[in-house]
């Protein structure tokens, strides 16, 4: 594994690679390389082992289309601001196309840099990905420095009285409240010594590459209340704070605006970790702090999946955290086929799983109290393996990102640490009728629904034919019947878990 080095030595030149971290402020690796390199190049690389599977995913679902992919249009969007940025400060971005094992140690032969600097990632695919970077640097007799940026505690350093790693979050958050110092907050100055970033050589200095060059066609990511890089992290976060005091209360319900929308861009890192977590526990401490303190805890379950990732990486395999779960018998064959078909594509006849599916389609937002109770009805109402739905969401979330994902699903599918116990199966109609009590979000997404009264809205069917015919709703042909009776499910799901 790459190791964190003591910088003690001064290089002549140096590369920054940039991956989830796409902004020159608060940087870890960009501020190391910065202070102790005269010269200063940055890379970032849009890296094919990933986007040709993206590629292939969507043609399997969309034959003969060009793919589509909002999260390459927000990262596109974030490495034009991030070049700017670096420009103004007389350095500017190399952008490549192809496999990072192979360009960045052929970049650093070719800038003959001395060193190449990057902050850890955490995924073993990534990781492994590293070694081989690290391996060539050092054949060509160059160093290869990385630093944690991206999280607060990372792998082992925090542990457990008995010097393990925690598998419960409670406990694991009082302890990482315990440690946290405001040295862990305190943000990296990159504009000390911003004065070392290197003009790019002529050659490199390339325009950013279309969406089309890197094979893919727009979507609808230019309708989305989504702004991209460092300033619409800011925006949003300035947003946020004006009303960070209801997030307690108001994070739970789908059709408000309570929560930060800041998950995504903590995902590619066009907002520093360090920011949030000193905003969020400076305002913890004060008398009306909860919103913040509830916040803060949000963003330690982030570092919980991080840690529980960096030492189980058999997750990324798809093992169940509990072993024991592996042995599971999930339903298959053409109806759990066409279970999972109607679950993906919001028609299981539940009107706020459906709305929360359309949404995640459309959007490639879900709301977190959603991503559970969608999660939990795909595994313990329809019977589906959880790691079909973890795909899934793998695919379509512009925030996707494994740790927290295979963190959430086996949480849900209770397969995991800390798990949700077996027999807490979430009640989707309860769920609607707590959450979104007067079908605002469920109309949204579900405009067929529109008439219906809120009695209604949660379950049609139970209502009649005749009572929804009043409102222009005929089951089977406006809005699916339920595929499943819930009771019933819960029943099997039960039995599945051999209780």
């Amino acid at each position: 594994m790459t190791r964190t080095r003591q910088l003690h030595d001064s290089f002549d030149t140096g590369l920054v690679w940039f991956r989830r971290d796409l902004r020159n402020t608060d940087h870890a690796a960009l501020y190391y390389a910065l202070k102790h390199c005269e010269r200063v190049w940055c890379v970032f690389v849009f890296d094919t082992t990933i986007l040709h599977p993206l590629v292939d995913t969507w043609q399997a679902r969309h034959p003969g289309t060009q793919a589509q992919d909002r999260r390459i249009e927000f990262i596109l969007a974030s490495l034009a601001e991030l070049d700017k940025a670096l420009r103004a400060d007389g350095g500017g971005l190399i952008v490549l196309y192809g496999d990072p094992a192979e360009l960045v140690p052929k970049l650093a032969s070719e800038l003959q840099v001395e060193a190449v600097f990057a902050n850890h990632d955490y995924e073993p695919a990534a990781i492994e990905r590293d070694e081989t970077v690290h391996e060539r640097l050092a054949e060509a007799g160059r160093e290869w420095l990385t630093f944690k940026d991206q999280v607060i505690f990372e792998r082992a350093e925090l542990l457990t009285g008995q010097n393990k790693p925690f598998t419960v979050f409670t406990p694991y958050k009082n302890a990482w409240l315990k440690q946290l110092t405001s040295f862990d907050l305190k943000p990296y100055p990159v504009e000390t010594y911003a004065s070392h970033l290197a003009a790019l050589p002529r050659k490199l200095d390339r325009r950013l590459p279309t969406l089309d060059q890197l094979g893919f066609a727009p979507g609808n990511f230019a309708e989305l209340d989504l702004p991209a890089g460092m300033s619409g992290a800011q925006h949003l976060l300035d947003d946020f704070l004006t009303r960070i005091d209801s997030y307690a209360e108001r994070r739970d319900f789908p059709a408000a605006r309570g929560t930060s929308h800041l998950s995504v861009h903590l995902r590619f890192g066009t907002v520093s970790i360090r920011t949030l977590v000193r905003l969020a526990h400076e305002m913890s401490l004060q008398p009306d702090g909860r919103g913040s303190a509830t916040w803060l805890s949000e963003l330690i379950w982030r570092d919980f999946y991080f840690m529980i990732l960096a030492h189980h990486p058999r997750l990324a395999s798809g093992a169940s955290f509990r072993e024991e779960y592996d042995r599971l018998r999930w339903e298959r064959g053409p109806e759990a086929n066409e279970a999972f078909a109607a679950w993906c594509e919001g028609r299981t006849g539940y009107p706020l799983i459906d709305a929360a599916m359309l949404q995640l389609n459309r959007t490639g937002y879900m709301h977190n109290r959603l991503r559970m109770v969608t999660a939990s009805f795909l595994v313990k109402d329809l019977g589906v393996d959880w790691r079909l739905g973890e795909r899934y969401f793998a695919e379509q979330l512009n925030d996707f990102d494994f740790a927290a994902n295979n963190g959430g699903w086996q949480w849900a599918a209770s397969t995991g640490c800390d798990a949700q116990p077996y027999f807490r199966i979430f009640n989707p109609i309860t769920q609607s009728e707590k959450f979104d009590a007067d079908g605002r979000f469920i109309k949204r997404y579900l405009p067929q629904l529109g008439k219906l009264p809120a009695k209604c809205i949660h379950a049609p069917w139970l209502a009649g034919a005749e009572r929804l015919a009043e409102f222009g709703v005929v089951l089977g042909q406006d809005y699916p019947a339920p595929i499943v009776d819930h009771a019933q499910a819960r029943a099997r799901t039960l039995a599945r878990f051999g209780k």
